[in-house]
């Protein structure tokens, strides 16, 4: 059990965070120094490592309730750093310092408040996802449950997927696409299942008005300033999300076996990244081949696939390439053509 003690490495990012509120000034970015400054700077300096466990290990891991807790904890912690976020922009800040605060929260609620919504919501128990539920509400996200596990994992690498980042698409394009149609497909997701609009049980009813409802109680507590603010700052959590999602399959579409029918989802289909603090602050999500292979297995037990494409740099680094399309292109673009599904 001694080596999974790195995973408590993860909190780095909420610590951050809390220092960023509790100091101020040009400290007030937090969480956000420690995932696109600090991060990638120590990722150029350590090495990646692709190296698994045996089977053996991981079927006979005995205490999967530490990783659990793990995940579980982030629904305090998410809920504790976004008030102090909401009690610090309600009183006088510098200008500097409702920036900084605003990309601090953010920065927490896309990394640990939607990454790890997106462990549980492939989870099997209900307590579970409502625990994902919690952490994609202050992002305005909760569609992402629905879209994520019944859209996305079905058409990835394929047209049909608005989370497929095309080959030579900018990130910000990406961002308008991906934001607007993850959330109409949703609706359509639910309208397919149910058969027509039935409100009383359509899922994304539910989520609307609870997404109203938090807005609501906060202008009720609060402001419409700081309500404002909270609305800002889940934005910032979205498009993080849609950082991570634009990186995870640039370039990497499926053949198209006949006009309704697309090769199976392989490990060739996801960007991976074996870069070791990445991959713990991340609970694992940068093993994301395994994971779209087995959906429904712990972050803990996912593997390095051997025939996976693997990015240059950890997903902060990526993230920050991605922002400057010119250089992104001259990177990737020849890594996606390089790629034998492509060549």
């Amino acid at each position: 059990m001694f080596r999974d003690l790195k995973y408590l490495l993860a909190y780095t990012t909420p610590v951050f965070a809390w220092l960023g509120f509790e100091f101020g000034g040009i400290y007030s970015f937090g969480a956000a120094y420690w995932a696109f400054i600090l991060i990638p700077l120590l990722e150029l300096m350590v090495p990646a490592s692709a190296k698994n466990e045996s089977d053996n290990f991981y079927a006979n891991r005995k205490y999967g309730w530490f990783f659990d807790l793990l995940l579980y904890s982030n629904v305090v912690i998410v809920y504790y750093l976004l008030w102090i976020y909401l009690v610090k922009v309600s009183g006088p800040l510098t200008t500097l310092e409702q920036v900084g605060m605003t990309f601090n929260i953010g920065t927490i609620l896309g990394s640990l408040g939607i990454n790890v919504a997106h462990e549980l919501g492939h989870r099997d128990n209900k307590y579970e996802h409502v625990m994902a539920w919690s952490l994609l509400l202050p992002s305005s996200y909760l569609h992402f449950f629905i879209e994520h596990n019944r859209g996305h994992h079905k058409h990835i690498g394929t047209h049909r997927d608005p989370s497929t980042a095309r080959k030579g698409e900018s990130i910000y394009a990406f961002w308008l696409r991906s934001l607007t149609q993850t959330y109409r497909h949703a609706w359509q997701l639910e309208y397919q299942r149910l058969g027509g609009f039935k409100p009383l049980q359509n899922m994304m009813v539910y989520f609307t008005v609870a997404q109203i409802l938090y807005f609501c109680v906060i202008l009720w507590l609060f402001s419409w300033q700081v309500m404002l603010f909270a609305m800002v700052a889940a934005l910032i959590g979205a498009v993080l999300l849609e950082c991570v999602n634009y990186i995870e399959h640039y370039g990497l579409l499926r053949k198209k076996i006949s006009d309704k029918r697309y090769e199976a989802v392989q490990a060739q289909h996801s960007w991976n990244s074996n870069h070791e603090i990445g991959r713990i602050v991340l609970y694992e999500l940068v093993r994301h081949s395994d994971h779209h292979m087995k959906s429904q297995r712990k972050y803990q037990n996912l593997r390095s696939m051997d025939n996976s494409p693997q990015l240059p740099s950890g997903y902060p680094g990526m993230i920050l390439l991605a922002l400057l399309p010119f250089l992104w292109y001259r990177v990737m673009d020849k890594r996606v053509i390089s790629l034998p599904q492509n060549g």
